[in-house]
């Protein structure tokens, strides 16, 4: 089976450290994280030729590469940085776009979880988990979120970047780990 790490922060950081931790708890599943940061994706024209072409987008760019590993994919799991309270710009475009997806209903029955991180405690890590999650039930994802010992929202962490090296608060790392248990968990689940 495999997962897909979506890493939806604007440069390689700490969001990317956290998704590594969840993988490192899927091991056996075939595994990939992907960053936004190394594609380019334009907005959403809402020009809806997907609608009345099979799901097809028009605006031909990074988008197509990665909706079609988020097609192959059994699980995603989507990590942001808070930015001014919610989801990075970069992800919400890929959100937007995604509408290609859920003509066809292609992400339906995937198992979607979240993972965000902020510059400080209660900086708008639960709001960015919310909009991951609204995106995931709008395409009839399986929702799923961290579990025991913390059995929350999803991974939630708090970071600063102190002489160009990440420190990612413990309890935060442990939810990241919390949420890939959790992915394997259900995966295993299904696959029975």
């Amino acid at each position: 089976m495999k997962v897909l790490g979506i890493n939806g922060s604007h440069r390689k950081g700490s969001t990317l450290l956290l998704l590594e931790e969840a993988m490192r708890e899927l091991e056996g599943f075939d595994t990939e994280i992907i960053s936004l940061c190394d594609y380019e994706i334009a907005y959403c024209k809402v020009c809806n030729a997907c609608k009345k072409n099979g799901g097809i987008c028009v605006v031909k760019d990074g988008y197509q590469k990665i909706a079609e590993k988020m097609k192959e994919a059994d699980a995603i799991i989507v990590g942001s940085p808070v930015y001014f309270g919610s989801i990075t710009g970069m992800l919400k475009s890929l959100f937007d776009r995604s509408r290609t997806l859920r003509v066809n209903w292609d992400l339906k029955d995937k198992v979607c979880a979240a993972i965000a991180v902020g510059a400080t405690k209660h900086g708008g890590q639960e709001h960015t988990l919310q909009a991951i999650h609204a995106w995931a039930l709008i395409h009839g994802m399986i929702l799923v979120a961290d579990s025991s010992p913390t059995a929350h929202f999803g991974g939630v962490a708090v970071a600063k970047q102190v002489d160009g090296k990440f420190e990612i608060d413990d309890w935060g790392i442990e939810t990241a780990r919390s949420v890939g248990r959790r992915v394997r968990e259900v995966l295993n689940l299904i696959k029975r």
